[in-house]
């Protein structure tokens, strides 16, 4: 059983697109493709797909991975370009390399995300940061299934900036006064999402943005405490997939029978 490793993008009116929307989207690309996919055994078998820490309803990506099990070896960049030709634009495979190490999710510990603020002045947000950054805790409150939950939001992040510049991959441009922060959180229990830093600069420097802000997902994967950057987690793979020889070259080098 061959197992390949995919990145895919949730890009433009995409994102607001839900988990099991994209995983009915994938399963039809997968038929579509034509790819050999592994099954579960029982009564109602299903592609053997693990999806890792699919981003929020209504947040773009650039980051989101999954894994495959295939019956039959495949070559990764032409399955993946047959996989991205059969999603709709918005939801893009970009990168695919075979798994050659184990623990993908193991290594999604934290995420960089960039949020644009419509209608905030860039001094204002660079004063909300300030604050917040200079909390010991900053407490919010999330609405569950059980009820409203309160949560310190602080100490899942490990950076939180306001840029002078934006991203090109934000979804909505604008000519109204604009500020982008860029945020590196941890994932930690209970999750702290983008729009629960929002609400802990609503507590501590009263910043409202007028419209709902636009959240991209720029990177995904183990964090690095002495640099403070989060690392591929693609790249393990790459690199065994480097020093391992080539099944034909280790063939053409096996000393003849005797």
């Amino acid at each position: 059983m061959q197992r390949i490793r995919l990145r895919y993008t949730k890009r433009g009116r995409l994102r607001f697109t839900s988990h099991r929307d994209f995983q009915r989207a994938f399963e039809r690309a997968l038929r579509r493709a034509e790819v050999p996919m592994a099954y579960s055994a029982g009564f109602t078998p299903h592609p053997k797909v693990s999806y890792a820490n699919a981003a929020p309803t209504g947040t773009g990506s650039e980051a989101e991975y999954l894994e495959i099990a295939l019956t039959e070896p495949r070559d990764p960049e032409r399955l993946r370009a047959l996989l991205d030709t059969s999603l709709p634009a918005g939801l893009d495979v970009i990168e695919a390399v075979e798994a050659r190490t184990s623990g993908l999710a193991d290594r999604l510990t934290a995420s960089v995300w960039e949020l644009r603020l419509d209608g905030v002045a860039p001094e204002d947000a660079r004063r909300a940061v300030d604050a917040f950054n200079a909390a010991e805790a900053v407490k919010v409150q999330r609405r569950t299934k059980n009820g409203v939950r309160t949560f310190d939001a602080r100490s899942a992040v490990a950076g939180l900036d306001a840029v002078e510049t934006h991203s090109s991959s934000t979804d909505r441009p604008s000519d109204r006064p604009c500020a982008i922060l860029r945020l590196v959180v941890r994932h930690v229990t209970p999750a702290v999402r983008p729009d629960d830093v929002l609400s802990g600069l609503t507590a501590v420097a009263d910043l409202a943005p007028p419209v709902p802000a636009a959240v991209t997902r720029l990177a995904q994967g183990l964090f690095d405490e002495e640099t403070g950057t989060v690392t591929d987690p693609l790249a393990p793979d790459r690199e065994a997939a480097a020093t391992e020889p080539h099944p034909a070259a280790a063939t053409a080098a096996a000393p003849a029978p005797v």
